[in-house]
């Protein structure tokens, strides 16, 4: 049990570090713009070595960086539950810390899909034909493998669920 619990908490830490910095840097998509390139993430866009703060206000962009925002907020609460749960003392009989993590981490997953979705939806089929030359970029990219990372932290939390929960019922037999 402690095996899943030790993966699932590594898978996690690592996730929310890249959901973080996925979210904080600005090279979702890189382009080329009048022969120079630019990027830009979800705060700033880059060209000719200067950036600027993203002001307008487009619900894409919103939407990704609040879905962005939640899978990270989501994640840390479950690394809370995910770290208390190597503690087995609990006020209540019917309440599973391990549970709660990996609950925690599919709704990370959930808003992390959410958002790179969106992302991808929107830059695909709007500025992707607005731009000849460009290319997702390996804040995109760091936001995808964060995807990945949270769910198989959800998936170990829910095997050391499963385990502890057939040790109970076996052990009360």
């Amino acid at each position: 049990m402690y095996s899943f619990i030790g993966g699932g908490l590594f898978c996690a830490i690592v996730g929310n570090i890249l959901l973080v910095v996925s979210t904080a840097t600005d090279y979702w998509m890189q382009y080329r713009l009048s022969g120079s390139f630019a990027h830009q993430g979800l705060w700033r866009y880059c060209m000719s070595g200067k950036c600027y703060t993203q002001t307008d206000s487009i619900a894409y962009w919103n939407a990704t960086r609040a879905f962005m925002i939640l899978s990270a907020m989501s994640c840390f609460a479950g690394i809370i539950a995910g770290i208390l749960s190597f503690a087995h003392f609990s006020a209540f009989k019917r309440f599973n810390r391990s549970f709660a993590a990996g609950i925690m981490f599919f709704i990370s997953t959930l808003f992390v899909l959410l958002a790179m979705a969106i992302y991808t939806g929107v830059t695909v089929n709007f500025l992707g034909k607005r731009f000849s030359d460009w290319r997702f970029s390996w804040s995109y990219i760091l936001g995808w493998v964060a995807l990945h990372m949270t769910f198989f932290a959800g998936i170990f939390y829910m095997c050391a669920y499963r385990m502890h929960e057939c040790r109970r019922v076996a052990g009360s037999r």
